[in-house]
């Protein structure tokens, strides 16, 4: 009927029954699967000395462009530096394979032949896994068991924009909207306890919900780089080349007219 309103009371048991193993379920599931991506790591694999000394030179070059506006290093040191490191780079001094041969530019090495970069992608897909299944139980789970149950209401009013959201597999039209219906509820834990991970598993932890609406493929190439993954340092190389020459244009030194700087700033004070 037009305009009336329908009153609905829950049972007790609902909320002892559904409401709460559904949301404790969805809270340990994450916390083991938390402890099992971490069981499933494996420990890095040592660098060698030329790959360390690669990857710091790309470091050193990008912090000395960073302070170049406003640089504690004084001009002539700064100078030589910079033209060190791009004296460096365009003769490959740094790459842990040494400088290329001919002027031919060297393919960048293919991670499907590379071991280390194969352990990281499986490493990624495995992790990815171990997000994707156990949500995909829980939701048949709570669709099998609790389909069409009704479980909170919530204390605050919203639109009716917000219905399909929270009343999904409850095809009641005159329902009033606050009400959420158990596969809603599976999916705002989804989405709303990754600030209860935080608090009990950290900042970094392995059930942050938003990384399983990532495929594995994507998941893999969003994870930190692997030290096995390939990386084109001498395209790195020549492109920080010319970062340095352009950082140089924007140099000043921290330090230029300090002297009268100070003697302007005290002689205020004692005048």
């Amino acid at each position: 009927m037009a305009g009336s309103t329908v009153s609905l009371f829950l049972d007790s048991q609902i909320r002892d029954w559904v409401l709460f193993p559904i949301t404790l379920v969805m809270i340990l599931v994450g916390v083991l699967r938390h402890y099992v991506v971490l069981l499933l790591q494996s420990a890095p694999k040592k660098l060698t000395k030329e790959a360390i000394r690669e990857q710091r030179a790309l470091i050193r070059s990008q912090i000395l462009r960073a302070t170049s506006a406003n640089s504690p290093i004084p001009p002539s040191h700064y100078k030589s530096i910079s033209q060190n490191l791009s004296h460096a780079f365009a003769n490959g001094t740094y790459l842990k394979d040494g400088p290329p041969k001919g002027d031919t530019p060297s393919a960048p090495p293919n991670p499907l032949t590379d071991p280390a970069a194969m352990d990281g992608m499986m490493a990624g897909m495995k992790t990815q896994m171990v997000m994707m299944i156990p949500q995909m139980v829980i939701m048949g789970w709570i669709n099998f068991f609790f389909q069409g149950f009704v479980l909170i209401k919530l204390p605050f009013p919203l639109t009716l924009g917000f219905k399909s959201m929270l009343q999904r597999g409850v095809e009641t039209p005159d329902m009033d909207v606050r009400w959420v219906s158990s596969l809603s509820w599976y999916f705002l834990n989804f989405f709303g306890l990754n600030g209860l991970y935080r608090l009990i598993l950290g900042s970094d932890n392995a059930a942050d919900s938003s990384r399983d609406m990532n495929t594995p493929f994507a998941a893999a190439a969003a994870a930190q780089p692997q030290p096995g993954q390939a990386q084109d340092y001498n395209k790195l190389f020549k492109a920080e080349r010319d970062n340095l020459e352009f950082s140089e244009g924007l140099y000043s030194w921290v330090g230029k007219d300090v002297e009268t700087r100070i003697l302007k700033k005290y002689s205020r004070h004692t005048a």
